[in-house]
């Protein structure tokens, strides 16, 4: 007899070894066609996700997932990835199929063929899926022997494949999964038939070179998406197309605020514009550090090579990082601040009672990042960090992980973000430092999420290779997620640099590191806030405050010293004298989203006001200039947004 837990807790009891799918239908019918995968557990195991078709023999727990569960659209998707491949091969027998992942919001498939795809190839592929899809073919899994499904995948011609599969360790089972005529290596699970793959869309196609090394051969990648339901799907896309008027590439452009070039591959040209948002980011973030017991510090950019050595990031780092030579020396170029910051505080000798002592940078960090993964001022080879590190004692370590976090909180809302999504790490394979030191970290770390009441999910083996840590994600204002602030725990560093301090009995101990960074990169979070506003950044962050128009030539005089009161109250503007029509200043101006527009004419001149127009082409009517001046600092002070 099989018992069998279900989620509500309640007990079915079967005869003999049954099915994930024959106990869904046992539920009921509904249930049955809706189930695309069960997750188990059994005693002594952890849980894992198994096909409907896996036989359970033993007491075990069963949830079953279907298309409202994560794992159930990852399994839409990864089964969508088999299809891609599954189509190319009926209508391109020629190409070889090579892997096909899921990834955020879709799939792709790697493919060698001999001529690029077109568009009206991706057509017909995505109608070809279609109709197979439109077949509900069984999908089915088979374990093979090694030898066999190395030559079954040669004889197809399939030589990548076969790559991978002599390459999978011993110790563990060749998989296939069939549909059709079409079969593929997979670890699985996967959709019961092809029945369940309804919607999704082919996005683009580009070049990847074979598992990710430039020296290998250039494939083809198509890109995917794929849904549980036709709204998800167009919501989604919905999403890109405003995404893709919000792309903070073409708004630095128009708006005149910084640029790339090929001559500083992954570096940023910042114009006075785009500089003058990032002194206010800098600025507010100085505010943010003294009000909260940092002290500021800087730290050379540039480290002998020894100690990179010392603190594990060569060993674990060097593909990233830079390095330069001086009289028969090796340098490198500093990745992140963190080496710098223990040696100004191993400068001198610190008592407990000094503890904790933070520190905070505005640290220029470069990263030897792939040519392939740069974007815009999202991924760059040159950064600065609002970067900061904690010094304190294990007894310090859970108040101050909490502190911070009420802190980003905080920034995140004066920014205008309101929903966070909190995230732990765990250790990961490839680490340094004991099991116990981990445990204390990992455990710090999950009792300030619980301290502060966040709800968060814990990603084993995402930590670094020297703590473990809490990633802080953010929601911009079309639902797209970046994760931006973050803060690490680390006892090995200041430990393998001679950090100590001397502690109540008069003992030198070696202090816990705390690594964190609310905004992240400098550069990434202002191409987040110009897409997050669509380049209609809120007045404490606009480049310039308002424009002063004049009508005409006789109200010259006037728009500058209305432009000279205004400034001088602190405000960022200009003003605008052309011999131009009124109201193409006006649509100019509008189109580089200007908080406001202020219009001036002998009328105002001889009233001392000005004609408001804010931002979104509302009329705001005549203001005195001093009721204007008064309106814009509060909303300054306040951080308040205007549409």
């Amino acid at each position: 007899m099989v018992q069998i837990t279900l989620t509500d807790g309640s007990v079915r009891e079967f005869p003999a070894p049954v099915s994930v799918a024959e106990i869904a239908n046992s539920i009921g019918t509904g249930l049955g066609r809706a189930a695309l995968a069960g997750r188990i557990s059994v005693p002594g195991q952890g849980p894992k996700l198994v096909d409907t078709s896996y036989e359970i023999s033993e007491d075990a727990e069963l949830s079953i997932v279907t298309a409202k569960d994560p794992e159930g659209i990852e399994l839409i998707r990864h089964s969508t990835a088999h299809l891609l491949a599954y189509a190319v091969k009926e209508l391109f027998p020629e190409a070889q199929v090579t892997i096909g992942p899921v990834i955020e919001n879709g799939f792709y498939y790697d493919f060698a063929y001999d001529r690029p795809f077109t568009p009206e190839d991706l057509q017909a592929i995505e109608e070809k899926m279609h109709e197979l899809a439109r077949k509900n073919e069984v999908v089915t899994r088979e374990v093979w022997d090694r030898d066999k499904a190395v030559k079954l995948f040669k004889d197809m011609g399939e030589i990548y494949k076969a790559e991978i599969i002599a390459s999978i360790p011993d110790d563990q089972p060749i998989t296939l999964y069939r549909e059709g005529d079409f079969i593929d290596l997979c670890r699985g699970p996967h959709v019961p038939s092809t029945g369940h793959l309804k919607v999704f869309k082919l996005m683009s196609v580009a070049g990847a070179y074979w598992r990710g090394d430039s020296n290998n051969e250039m494939l083809q990648r198509i890109y995917g998406t794929a849904w549980a339901t036709n709204e998800e799907q167009k919501q989604y896309l919905n999403m890109l197309e405003e995404a893709e008027k919000r792309d903070h590439r073409r708004l630095a452009r128009e708006l005149d605020l910084f640029h790339f070039q090929e001559e500083a591959p992954g570096l940023i040209f910042w114009h006075p514009k785009g500089w003058t948002i990032w002194q206010q980011v800098e600025q507010y973030m100085r505010r943010v550090y003294q009000d909260n017991g940092y002290q500021e510090v800087k730290a050379p950019q540039i480290l002998d090579v020894s100690l990179w050595k010392k603190t594990g990031h060569w060993d674990n780092y060097s593909e990233h990082i830079f390095t330069t030579e001086s009289e028969n020396r090796m340098y490198g170029v500093k990745p992140m601040n963190c080496p710098g910051h223990i040696q100004i505080f191993n400068a001198g000798l610190h008592s407990y009672r000094e503890l904790p002592i933070r520190y905070g940078e505005f640290g220029m960090c470069h990263r030897n990042e792939p040519s392939g993964s740069l974007h815009g001022a999202m991924r760059v080879r040159g950064f600065t960090q609002d970067d900061g590190h904690i010094f304190c004692t294990e007894d310090q370590l859970q108040e101050e992980c909490a502190a911070f976090t009420s802190l980003l909180q905080k920034v995140y809302k004066d920014f205008g973000f309101n929903k966070i999504l909190y995230k732990i790490a765990t250790r990961p394979e490839r680490r340094i430092g004991s099991d116990e030191t981990w445990d204390k970290a990992e455990q710090a770390l999950i009792d300030s999420l619980k301290e502060t009441g966040c709800e968060f999910e814990i990603t084993p083996g995402e930590g670094a290779f020297y703590g473990p840590k809490i990633e802080y994600t953010l929601t911009d204002a079309i639902g797209r997620q970046w994760q931006c602030g973050t803060i690490q725990v680390d006892f090995s560093m200041p430990e393998r640099l001679g950090a100590e301090y001397v502690d109540a009995n008069d003992q030198r101990k070696v202090p816990v590191m705390l690594h964190r960074a609310i905004l992240g990169s400098f550069e990434r979070f202002i191409g987040i806030l110009i897409e997050n506003y669509a380049g209609a950044m809120p007045p404490w962050l606009a480049p310039e405050h308002a424009v002063v128009c004049s009508i005409s030539e006789r109200a010259a005089e006037y728009a500058k010293e209305v432009c000279d009161k205004l400034g001088k109250a602190g405000l960022r503007v200009k003003t605008d004298l052309r011999a131009e029509k009124i109201n193409r200043k006006i649509r100019e101006h509008s189109m580089q989203k200007l908080p406001y527009i202020l219009v001036v004419g002998e009328q105002e001149a001889q009233s001392g006001s000005v004609a408001v127009r804010a931002r979104g082409g509302k009329n705001m009517g005549a203001m005195q200039v001093k009721d204007f001046i008064n309106l814009i600092q509060q909303q300054i002070n306040e951080r308040v947004n205007i549409i």
